[in-house]
């Protein structure tokens, strides 16, 4: 049998998965769309590949029972879901149960029932699938598994690197659990490589001031959000800040030596500026680059990788993303970094629309509407970045509404995104629970994570739901 890799606990269930892909004659291979679904997909579809296992790759926004009836209408008898496929057993069991095709799942989001002995995921063996486990860590143990006698599939631990990271699993600015052990695995491989560093989005290709002034993760007075804070702070650092052509220098364009003049100087200004303890500790953590792509480019750091990704798919180009994660330099990578350009624009303009329109609060929680004014694939990704920002609290759960558009059809489902704190989901808040049961009671359905979750409901209940979520917010909460 082979080994399953990193988690021995799911090494039984991924060998079985791992059996019933073999005696396939074809896969249909779907996948979600944010960053982890596509690198879930890459690393299936790499290993199917190597295991010499016809296949083909159909990607979704959003699981639901219209989408498995398409899928159980196609000519495939096994179907390998990745990233998403937990939450629609019940949907799935009943078409497996007709013979209309044959499931294979790995996925990490909260299971709905009934169980089969093809579902790999991490909450089924005490491993949380919000911070020990992405969807594309279940993909990674499901390709050890499945790993053919020439390689052993430990490069493709890069891939569960960026999904799990992309999937914000990061716990005190590091991977923990299975996470953590999968690094390791990549760390043997030569493809992963992990230093203790600033804990800020951009190292290898923002500006130096810019990186600093959007470091909106790690807020330091007097520079995040702060153009000529941040240009001033530097000024007055022994650092080259820019090239010899005069081009503004990054991170990864520094010197070790003038990389700790930064980081030191940053924990004094933070410290004199009455930052707290555990704030500041924010300020560093373990950063994770990878060995094989060249340095100074989006595919280096993984965080910027997964946020390269989150902007193919989210606007309908997944088979981009996918072509990335399969190593395509040319073409696919200049799309992508042309729908970066475009999404970060738009995750711009809907941060300054909730900043300016503002949230309202409820007792448990606090919520926006964004109608057709921010993308319902980025609203949730909006949502995230407006907590802690111009009065809109950290410590309360935030939900997001926005219209689920369509070719200009008339709109009549509306998405449903949910975001909280870690410190929230250890007092007990479960948003999987919250927007399943609250989306549940008014017609729509949903699920996910404790501290990220989504749901789809018809238009016109919007309020009915938040009340409901209220509720169910303040019984989690006590």
């Amino acid at each position: 049998m082979a080994s399953a890799g990193p988690v021995p606990a799911l090494a039984e269930r991924a060998a079985a998965c791992a059996d019933r892909l073999r005696d396939a004659d074809e896969v249909l291979l779907a996948s979600h769309i944010d960053a982890d679904g596509l690198t879930s997909a890459a690393i299936a579809s790499s290993a199917l590949e190597r295991a010499g296992i016809p296949f083909e790759t159909v990607f979704s926004k959003q699981l639901d029972a219209e989408e498995i009836a398409s899928i159980a209408a196609t000519d495939y008898e096994t179907v390998l879901f990745t990233d998403f496929g937990s939450g629609q057993l019940d949907v799935i069991a009943d078409h497996e149960a007709a013979g209309e095709f044959t499931p294979v799942i790995a996925d990490h989001h909260q299971p709905a029932e009934p169980d089969t002995d093809f579902h790999l995921n991490p909450l089924l063996f005490d491993i949380d699938g919000s911070s020990e486990l992405s969807g594309a860590g279940a993909a990674y143990v499901l390709a050890r598994a499945l790993e053919p006698s020439e390689t052993d599939n430990r490069d493709l631990a890069a891939l569960a690197v960026v999904g799990a990271v992309g999937d914000m699993q990061t716990t005190d600015g590091e991977l923990v659990g299975a996470n953590e052990s999968i690094v390791e695995e990549g760390k043997a491989a030569g493809v992963v490589e992990t230093t203790t560093d600033l804990s800020m989005y951009g190292k290898q290709t923002r500006p130096l001031p810019k990186m600093l002034e959007y470091a909106s993760d790690t807020r330091i007075p007097g520079i995040t959000n702060n153009e000529s804070g941040a240009l001033r702070f530097l000024d007055g650092l022994d650092v080259t800040l820019k090239d010899e052509d005069g081009e503004w220098r990054c991170w990864v364009d520094l010197t070790e030596s003038e990389r700790s003049t930064v980081s030191n100087a940053l924990f004094q200004h933070a410290v004199s500026r009455g930052v707290s303890s555990d704030r500041i500790d924010r300020l560093f953590g373990t950063a994770y680059t990878l060995a094989d792509e060249p340095e100074g480019t989006e595919l280096r750091d993984v965080s910027e990788f997964s946020t390269l990704l989150n902007a193919t798919a989210r606007y309908e180009r997944a088979d981009v993303g996918l072509a990335v994660c399969l190593g395509n330099r040319d073409g696919a990578l200049q799309q992508a970094r042309t729908l970066l350009s475009n999404h970060r624009k738009n995750l711009s303009q809907g941060l300054q629309r909730v900043k300016r329109e503002g949230v309202t609060r409820e007792e448990n929680l606090q919520w926006f509407h964004a109608g057709d004014e921010i993308r319902e694939t980025i609203v949730g990704i909006v949502a995230g970045m407006a907590v802690g920002s111009d009065g809109i609290e950290r410590g309360t759960p935030i939900v997001a509404f926005a219209e689920k558009t369509d070719d200009g059809e008339e709109v009549t489902e509306v998405k449903v995104s949910a975001r909280a704190t870690p410190s929230l989901t250890r007092r007990g808040l479960d948003l999987s629970v919250v927007m399943r049961e609250a989306s549940q009671a008014v017609g729509g359905d949903g699920g996910g994570h404790n501290v990220a979750a989504g749901a789809t409901v018809p238009k016109g209940t919007e309020e009915e739901f938040v009340e409901r979520a209220d509720e169910l917010v303040g019984e989690q909460l006590g």
